[in-house]
């Protein structure tokens, strides 16, 4: 299964080494960073002095403008904040979401699951919040919850290792001349990825607008409302065509009425 982690807007070069070292730990290398404060974060010196020898994730890092492009390719979301948004996603405590999680895609190789951590002065966004499928909570202690971005993310990835199986699932696994025979009796519904839902989102408002639905200066929650109810239904690649197409039947009809009130 994919993993990535994604830091957006970072202002601190040693949490990036931190969270390159938190990360190579528990054997995890894909690292992507949304417009950091320093454009040149991976090469800093602070940076690599807090990697202490997970240069190779700092490498093989990669620096975008927009979350848009550090999601892509990945299937569920998980935004990380200290207190719940009175909209938005469930908030769940790691363990347990991760063990369901694990349990139901761990088979799927393709599936790309993100870890999402905001800024250390003002978190996540609650735009990007609303873009996820759930917000993680560390349980803390009441009085003191706040966490480094660097332990948040070595916790975090110590509890997704462990859920995938622990350090032991990443050794070649030993072949017998019995499972050698053993093929796989079905392919998995390719689920569409956060990028292709995005895109489908942009669709519907369009269509939403064209039909009256959605009102452009006030469109208040129905997008990330939508977002959520797309997001629960794991959408497939093949219903992210369908509902497309039900988008630009909307539309064209839409247009088709206001040509003939002309």
């Amino acid at each position: 299964m994919k993993t990535r982690f994604i830091l957006i807007n970072t202002s601190h070069a040693g949490n990036v080494g931190a969270t390159a070292r938190a990360m190579k730990v528990m054997g995890f290398t894909d690292l992507v960073l949304v417009a950091p404060r320093w454009d040149n974060v991976l090469r800093r010196e602070e940076t690599i002095q807090r990697a202490s020898g997970a240069l190779d994730v700092l490498a093989n890092a990669r620096v975008v403008a927009t979350l848009d492009e550090a999601i892509d390719g990945l299937h569920h979301l998980c935004a990380t904040a200290m207190t719940p948004r009175d909209f938005g996603p469930p908030t769940l405590e790691p363990r347990p979401h991760f063990a369901a999680l694990a349990a139901e895609h761990q088979q799927n190789a393709d599936f790309g699951v993100g870890f999402l951590f905001g800024s250390e002065r003002f978190g996540m966004r609650n735009e990007d919040v609303y873009r996820c499928h759930t917000c993680l909570r560390i349980p803390t202690d009441p009085k003191f919850g706040s966490l480094n971005l660097g332990a948040a993310v070595q916790v975090l990835a110590y509890d997704w290792r462990e859920a995938l199986g622990g350090l032991a699932t990443m050794l070649p696994p030993v072949e017998s001349a019995e499972t050698a025979q053993v093929a796989p009796s079905s392919v998995p519904t390719p689920l569409a990825d956060a990028q292709q839902l995005a895109g489908l989102l942009d669709h519907w408002q369009q269509s939403l607008m064209d039909i009256g639905f959605l009102d452009p200066e006030a469109p208040k929650k129905l997008m990330p409302r939508l977002n959520q109810l797309f997001n629960r239904a794991q959408i497939t690649q093949e219903e992210i065509h369908i509902l497309r197409g039900i988008a630009k039947a909307m539309s064209q009809a839409a247009n088709k009425v206001a040509d003939g009130q002309r």
